[in-house]
Parts: C-alpha cells; structure tokens; sequence
C-alpha cells in the first residue's frame, strides 16, 4: 500500500515529503494507520546526526493510531483498536525484561539504531524500489506504519489521539523519572532543567508527588508561565541568572535533593551536578551527544555522596505505565492539553524542527494526519 511519509534522505537537509510504498505487517507486526505523532527533540538529534542513524529514513515515534491489519502471530491486540506506539520493543523473555528492565530489553535493543523491524529488514520502499529505514521500529512521521506487536499499548476509543501520542515518549521519560528511578517523596525539593515535553512531564510527576519546592530551569524566559502551568513553583532563566546559588537559597542553603536534566547539555548536566545537595541525586533523561562528554566534578561525587543515575524511558514496563498515563489525563492530572501547543500538518514538518533549533516551541508541537 502507499502512504505519504517525511524522509530524511541525508544529515543536516530538510525532509522530503514522499509516497512510500509499505508491505503488509509480517508475523507478530501490526500495520497502524497514524492519526497523530508528536514532534521530540531526539528527532531533530537524527536529523543532524548527532545521534547515528542509517539514511534514508522515516523519523518520529510518539504514535497515537488505530490498528489497520494484524500479522500471523498477533494476539493482543485487532483490528480497529486504538492504541500508543511505544519505540520501546521488550519481549519479556530476555535476562534484561526478566530482571525488571523491559527498556533494555536484549531482543529489541540491537534493532532500535540498525533501521530495521525485529526480523532484520524493512517494510518501506521509495517508488524506485530502494528500502527506507525505520526509526525505532516506529516511523511516525507517516499516514502508516508497521510496528511489533509488543510495541503498541491498546487505549480507550474516547481518549483524543493527538494528546494520546505524547504518552508514547516524553510524558512516560518524565513521569517514570520521578516515580520509579528517583521514587521520590512528599516535600522532596527538585531542580528540571529544560522545560520541553519531557521537562514539563517532569515538572508535572514531581508536583503529583508534592514535591516542594519545583524550580524550573530553562534559557528561555518564554517558559516560565508553561513551566508553571505543569506544577512549577519557581522559574530561573538560565541566559539571565546563574540557577547554582540560586537553587541554594531556595532549599535553604542545602541543594535540591533532585535534580532533572532533560535536555542531554553537558553545560546544564554540570549546573544541575552542583545544584544538587549532599546525598543527593542527578538523574539524566536528555539525551546527549554521541560524542559529548560530560566534567563531573569526581571528588565532590565522593566527598559529597552524590549519585549520577542515567534515565532511558522513565526505567519502567511501558505496558503497564501507560495505561496508568492515559487514566490520569483522563482524570485531569495530566494536563496535555497545555502541553501540546500546535498542531501541524505533515507537510510542515521542517517549520517544526527549525523552530526547535532556535528554541520558539512551547511544549510540544503535535503532527496532525489527515
């Protein structure tokens, strides 16, 4: 079947707007007709090739659709259901999924950068019959896409689908960082810095968790009042102020007893480093880099007993967390109506990412499909 996609044919180059030709779902896939994907700044990290990937390609993996066609093998979820598509893939058989770290399942991982579904090859063609890769075995920057099985989470018919995909990605990296990896507690004082999709999450879970006090940290001024909005009860514009001595004199002299990096900045990585207190800790959500590096002040890592913890996903079983994510939103606890800011077309797709680059997008832009 055909589907028009965004292709990125080559780093640092604008997508192209493309008909694709997309085979049928195989054993244990299921063909998604995309109704929404969210726009994430790991995207945009592809596209500059700051994180390797194989071109061309079809970006995107924050997916809210409903299932068009199932492949032999498929049991959990038919035909007409709605559902998240999860770029994380855990098997639930492998030492990783069985030891409690389905992010890291061994079966899917060696598959996420290879541009490829779980059998080693792709479902998309150009119309001169050369393959197209797959992001994270997601693809969401097309009309369809064929995923596993095991990466869709089946959701209500009455939850909207553009505020659904966000919980594909940011809202579970967010969330899952605050309640599962750093488990916080009540009256627990918190730094986030970068107040995108995944810092608003994280400002949102922390606020869920009645943490005190939530100081957002972000270069651009513009976000204080959407910072606020998700739970923040202080913001410091980091191009103005140095958030250090500042984040000090709010906890009382001591440091946050968390800090949340969400961006993947060396720079920001080492502010939140010394932001925190002593026994604190510094979780690492953004991604960085590939050939970043970070200068963690070492002695005071031991001197000052502080733990540097790195992040992939919110470290949780996106089957079970996600439902919980759609339930909240639905109660009014999660607030993605905020969050998402503007809604666009595929054929938009560019005027996103250049907005992105120069830091004007408010929350998270979302792709409408026609």
């Amino acid at each position: 079947m055909e589907t028009k996609a965004a292709v990125l044919r080559e780093y640092n180059r604008p997508l192209t707007i493309e008909t694709l030709e997309l085979e049928d779902p195989k054993a244990n896939e299921v063909l998604v007709r995309v109704l929404a994907c969210g726009v994430c700044h790991s995207d945009l990290h592809f596209m500059k090739g700051v994180l390797p990937f194989p071109t061309p390609s079809v970006l995107g993996h924050e997916i809210g659709g409903i299932v068009e066609k199932v492949g032999p093998g498929v049991n959990r979820v038919q035909v007409g259901d709605h559902v998240i598509c999860c770029y994380m893939v855990s098997c639930g058989k492998c030492s990783q999924c069985m030891n409690g770290n389905p992010n890291l399942c061994e079966t899917a991982m060696p598959y996420y950068l290879m541009g490829t579904l779980l059998d080693g090859t792709s479902r998309l063609q150009d119309k001169k019959g050369d393959s197209i890769n797959h992001l994270l075995m997601a693809s969401g920057f097309s009309q369809y896409t064929v995923t596993p099985e095991d990466s869709v989470v089946v959701i209500p018919k009455d939850v909207p689908l553009d505020k659904a995909s966000i919980i594909g990605c940011c809202v579970p990296t967010g969330y899952g960082a605050v309640v599962q990896v750093a488990k916080m507690t009540p009256r627990s004082s918190v730094g986030v810095w970068g107040c995108g999709g995944v810092g608003l999450s994280t400002i949102t879970a922390a606020s869920m968790m009645a943490a005190y006090p939530i100081i957002a940290v972000d270069l651009e001024g513009s976000k204080e009042k959407i910072a606020v909005e998700h739970g923040a009860t202080h913001f410091i514009d980091s191009s103005k102020e140095d958030p250090v001595p500042k984040i000090q004199e709010l906890t009382g002299g001591k440091g946050a007893d968390y800090a949340f990096e969400c961006v993947g900045d060396p720079g920001a990585q080492v502010q939140a480093f010394w932001a925190v207190r002593q026994a604190g800790t510094l979780i690492l959500e953004g991604v960085a880099p590939m050939d970043s590096t970070t200068a963690f002040p070492t002695t005071f890592l031991t001197l000052h007993d502080k733990k540097v913890v790195g992040s992939l996903y919110g470290s949780q079983n996106n089957h079970l967390v996600i439902p919980k994510l759609v339930g909240l939103y639905m109660d009014g606890a999660l607030k993605l109506d905020k969050m998402i800011t503007r809604k666009i077309k595929l054929e938009e797709i560019n005027e996103a990412f250049e907005a992105m680059e120069k830091r004007q997008i408010l929350g998270r832009w979302v792709i409408a499909m026609e």
